[in-house]
């Protein structure tokens, strides 16, 4: 994954900004599976070798400064820590790795936490959607975490849940999407 700093960008850019970025690698026979903007962030899923990185990353500078790259692979993790890295990724918008992670956390769960987490990961994945740009899907899963998150309230791991749940269903209501931390 690259991260690039975000200089301008709003999620309506992102098709043009996908577009472009595998425009101007096409030559290089690498991948760029998707791209989402946040208000930090430009970040790219791309298969590329790793010996190749540098030249992918100079051929991006048009587009934006590199902030980092990261390996994503699958890692078993502690359920607590998964939340924590979660939260940290969440408020960082970089849904679709705070996504990632705590599915660790939900695989780990049971019961209505199973559930609560369940909802957390799809406010996370809605926000994904967002910043591709795809707020009617966006919505649609917010309604889905809304059914997830269910009756449960109070905190969990530093997560105020009824904050969230009011968040969400406010930005069902209006439509108006935005972020937010947990």
């Amino acid at each position: 994954m690259v991260h690039l700093k975000n200089p301008r960008y709003v999620p309506s850019n992102s098709h043009e900004l996908l577009l472009r970025a595998r425009e101007i690698t096409s030559i290089m026979k690498i991948t760029i599976r998707d791209m989402r903007v946040s208000s930090k962030y430009l970040e790219f899923d791309v298969s590329v070798p790793k010996e190749r990185l540098e030249q992918l990353i100079k051929k991006l500078e048009p587009i934006a400064p590199l902030d980092h790259t990261k390996h994503v692979v699958d890692e078993p993790i502690e359920k607590e820590e998964a939340i924590e890295k979660g939260r940290f990724y969440f408020n960082n918008e970089r849904f679709w790795e705070a996504h990632e992670v705590l599915e660790g956390a939900w695989k780990k769960s049971k019961g209505k936490e199973k559930e609560l987490v369940q909802g957390i990961i799809l406010v996370a994945a809605a926000l994904v959607h967002y910043q591709k740009n795809e707020n009617d899907i966006c919505l649609s899963i917010f309604n889905r975490a809304l059914e997830k998150i269910g009756s449960s309230s109070g905190i969990y791991h530093m997560i105020n849940v009824d904050e969230l749940r009011n968040k969400v269903s406010s930005m069902i209501k209006t439509g108006k999407i935005e972020t937010f931390t947990i």
